[in-house]
């Protein structure tokens, strides 16, 4: 196992960005406001903070009391639409399913009332003077033209713990005590969607943005300034901030290699690339300031994608990279993800969760559950599977479900309608589409979730896309360690690993002691160096600084970068180390309608 002591992976990656700076605290936040304000000759200067879901607007209003002498606070949410007249908008897309819902097609402005709003409008141009301070979600619906607007943003990362702990609720709902699994459903199918089409929309009008990650500390920079680091962000190889979770399953390995806390119960994902979810940190002289990667994406998205990707899919990043930790852990569930139709018909979803085991690490009795057996019942397997949601029994999953032995370096493909889960003691990379929590849940060995709940099983869903023929020849022929050696030279070799013909991503694994030359083709590459301590990312032009990476981090590099080389450095200079790429396949998208 690759593990430094002391573990060198960075869990706080961060692009320094020069000629910037950052402000950090109410009271100079206060100040910078004040002096933007100053030169206006009017009597009545409109200051509008547009945010995201679950920033806290308390904590804002309290920071920015002292903005000016004579100052009137208008809060957005007093001008949304009842709670009642909202859950009537949303309920079709939410759902009654325990899990899944429908995307939802709306701009923030239906979540608004009207009459009230028109009220609102009519007494901020009735105030005379001062300063009107205008906080909260859809802040600049309220005015055409602020005299400042900004935009306090949250990662969804963050958004996700405090639904945790029931400190915030879904956009319009007073819900802050409701199940987390239901605020994320309805955030994910409703409010994200919403929200993120609202940002995009306003991105370029912004005058300043403010982080509020870190309660009671917040920070502010100028909008140009933000504009300018995601700029450069889409021109050079860069990591987004990991977050890690522990799981009924989980295992131990990530704590070691990743220098996380030795006292948690486990950790079963590691979420090193989902730009939709993890954070990005800019480093301006010395203080970090804290974004959604997802923002680079939104604002950026030809240069960070490439044209075709971007035509196909739009502002989204279509590749996942996340780690599954069972080592001294449990399997995971047995499960089968959607196809793409019923992706499209049922949820509302431009592409479905083509993906891939590949393994980091594998303890001599490690496996994965992958393709059926030769000759089972299909109806035999659905009973057994219903009896054993219904508790009457467990479910003899070897009965039914191949299981093989897997070692370090195996590939495991895995097409959508294909029933599979990963076993103890194991590490998987997993690589996949991104469209995030369509898995459906065959079997869960009988456990409980961390909570003491019982898991949803989707067996419905499930049994609507399992495909009878991937048995066990099929399965070996087509999905385990499907690896092609495709070039090599000296010191270097390339082989291609997957995914499958149903999918749009490719993989493609280096073993290298010496530079290795690559070109992104004009389509986003995600990389991971699944072996060797240390690599270094470089321009052959200087394009951009030299980027080092550690074992097991993930690194995206933009389509626009081009042209660029990894070679073995530091602790690895002189070694075999080794890659796996993943990028998208041109060629495939004309089989899919995404946007």
């Amino acid at each position: 196992m690759n593990v430094l002591t002391p573990s060198i992976f960075d869990k706080f990656p961060s692009i320094a960005v020069e000629g910037e700076t950052c402000t950090t605290g109410w009271e100079p936040i206060v100040s910078v406001l004040r002096d933007s304000i100053r030169p206006t000759d009017r009597a009545k200067t409109i200051v509008a903070i547009d945010t995201y879901l679950g920033v806290y607007t308390n904590e804002m209003i309290a920071g920015l009391s002292t903005l000016a002498d004579k100052l009137t606070i208008v809060e957005t949410s007093q001008v949304l639409r009842s709670q009642s007249e909202i859950d009537a908008l949303v309920n079709d897309f939410v759902t009654d399913d325990p899990v899944f819902g429908y995307v939802c097609p709306f701009e923030l402005s239906a979540f608004f009332d009207d009459t009230k709003l028109a009220s609102c409008q009519k007494r901020i141009q009735g105030v005379a003077d001062g300063v009107v301070l205008i906080v909260g979600v859809g802040a600049a619906l309220f005015v055409d033209q602020p005299d400042l607007l900004l935009y306090a943003d949250m990662p969804r990362w963050e958004i996700q713990l405090r639904f945790r702990k029931n400190r915030v609720g879904n956009l319009g709902a007073n819900n802050a005590d409701a199940v987390f699994a239901y605020q994320y459903k309805r955030a994910f199918y409703v409010d994200w969607k919403v929200l993120d089409r609202h940002k995009m929309q306003n991105m370029d009008r912004w005058d300043y943005v403010i982080d509020t990650t870190l309660e009671k500390t917040p920070k502010l920079i100028s909008g140009s300034a933000l504009r300018n680091a995601m700029a450069l962000t889409a021109q050079r190889p860069f990591r987004v901030v990991p977050f890690f979770d522990p799981g009924p399953w989980g295992g131990q390995w990530l704590k070691e290699v990743c220098d996380l806390d030795r006292s948690a119960v486990n950790y079963a994902w590691g979420f090193d690339c989902v730009p939709e979810e993890n954070s990005l940190l800019y480093n301006f002289d010395g203080e970090t300031f804290e974004i959604p990667s997802i923002d680079v994406v939104f604002s950026h998205p030809v240069e960070l994608l490439g044209e075709a990707v971007f035509n196909a899919f739009g502002a989204e990043f279509p590749i996942r990279f996340d780690f599954l930790d069972t080592v001294e852990g449990g399997n995971l569930s047995l499960q089968v993800h959607p196809l793409h139709e019923y992706m499209r018909e049922k949820f509302g979803m431009g592409y479905t969760q083509n993906e891939s085991y590949y393994f980091l690490e594998a303890k001599e009795d490690a496996c994965v559950y992958l393709g059926l057996k030769e000759n089972i019942s299909s109806t035999d397997m659905i009973g057994d599977l219903e009896k054993a949601q219904h508790g009457d029994v467990d479910f003899d999953a070897e009965k039914y479900v191949k299981k093989w032995p897997i070692k370090k370096h195996d590939h495991a493909l895995i097409p959508a309608g294909t029933v599979h889960c990963s076993g103890a003691n194991s590490v998987v990379l997993e690589i996949s589409a991104t469209p995030f929590n369509f898995t459906f849940k065959l079997w869960d060995w009988g456990r409980t979730g961390l909570d003491g709940q019982p898991r949803p099983i989707s067996l419905e869903h499930g049994k609507n896309n399992i495909q009878w023929d991937r048995t066990t020849q099929w399965t070996k022929d087509n999905l385990l360690n499907q690896i092609e050696e495709i070039g090599r030279g000296d010191g270097w070799r390339e082989e291609r690993t997957g995914l499958d013909e149903d999918s749009f991503i490719e993989t493609r694994r280096h073993w290298f002691s010496t530079t290795v030359s690559h070109h992104t083709q004009g389509v986003v590459n995600v990389i991971n160096l699944i072996e060797g301590d240390e690599a270094v990312v470089e321009s052959p032009s200087d394009a951009f600084v030299p980027f080092v990476v550690h074992y097991a981090e993930t690194f995206i590099v933009p389509a626009s970068v081009g042209a660029y080389t990894i070679r073995p450095f530091g602790l690895s200079e002189g070694q075999e180390i080794g890659t796996l790429k993943a990028f998208i396949r041109t060629d495939r998208l004309h089989d899919y309608t995404l946007k």
